[in-house]
Formats: C-alpha cells, sequence, structure tokens
C-alpha cells in the first residue's frame, strides 16, 4: 500500500527492505511527494523506506490531514499471457475507499483501461513493471514495455 502522495520515478533496487517482493509496488521506488504544498518535494532515504513505499504515512510531515485515502494497493486480478488485468484498492483508515480494474495489453504495449488520477496510474505502471520483471525478463524504456528472453537454443 504505497502513499497515496507518492510518485515513484525509479526502481530502488536496495533499499533494505527484507522482501522488497512484497511491496505494494512489487519493488521498492524512489520519487518526489505530491501533496498539496510539498509538490516535487524528494523524500529522505528514510522517509523512502517507511512512508512513501508503505503507505499509512500519519508520521510524514508532509501527509495532508484531510485526505480522499492513506494506501493505495494493487494485485494481478488475471494473467493471459499478453493481456494483464489487476486490481487496485485505495483505502482509507485501513477499509476500502475506492476500487477497480486496471488492463494492460502487451501485444501493443499499452493500457486498455487506466486510472484518470495520474499518482496512481503511474503506480499502476511501476506495479506492472515489477510485475514483469518477476514475470519474463524485461528491459523497461519509458512507458514501453520490450520482452527480450535470454534463454537461447543451440
Amino acid at each position: 500500500m504505497a502513499c497515496p502522495f507518492f510518485m515513484p520515478t525509479n526502481k530502488l533496487e536496495d533499499g533494505g527492505w527484507l522482501h522488497p517482493s512484497r511491496l505494494p509496488l512489487g519493488g521498492g521506488w524512489t520519487g518526489h511527494c505530491c501533496a498539496p504544498g510539498h509538490e516535487g518535494v524528494e523524500p529522505t532515504d528514510q522517509e523512502v523506506r517507511e512512508f512513501c513505499n508503505l503507505g499509512y504515512a500519519a508520521g510524514c510531515s508532509r501527509l495532508p490531514k484531510e485526505r480522499a485515502f492513506d494506501a493505495v494497493r494493487f494485485s494481478i486480478a488475471r494473467d493471459r499471457g499478453a493481456q494483464l488485468q489487476f486490481w487496485f484498492v485505495c483505502e482509507s483508515c485501513h477499509r476500502p475507499a475506492g476500487s477497480g480494474m486496471l488492463e494492460y495489453d502487451l501485444s501493443v504495449g499499452q493500457w486498455v483501461s487506466s486510472h484518470a488520477d495520474l499518482r496512481i496510474q503511474k503506480m499502476a505502471e511501476c506495479y506492472l513493471q515489477s510485475y514483469l520483471a518477476r514475470r519474463n525478463p524485461v528491459r523497461v524504456s519509458g512507458l514501453q514495455f520490450e520482452h527480450k528472453s535470454l534463454i537461447t537454443h543451440p
């Protein structure tokens, strides 16, 4: 459950988490804050580890007191090869505050359905990148996912 005001930008390979693949975005990320009045602020390494990647960041000084939700989580609903569907759930006070389904088509490299909130959409892209990295060897360039097999045949 990432902080809803976190805009992830780069994969964080060594953030000090015991099991980074279990993080809400499928791995650790660096990025910047999107909280009102703090747009573009880069969190400290400690904030990235304790708040941004985990959500429910009550200890974060930038977290607005009034907010629609506290955290966002994602999970794969269906993996049909080239068609990936996954759920997103926005939580407030540890309860659902909104949810929906997103879909990405690997065969054309684009979203079939996306989220209107750019922060949640960016988190979905990060989650997708992390998922694909575990599922298949993947190289990501911007929003385009290029598949490159590491298996060689004699």
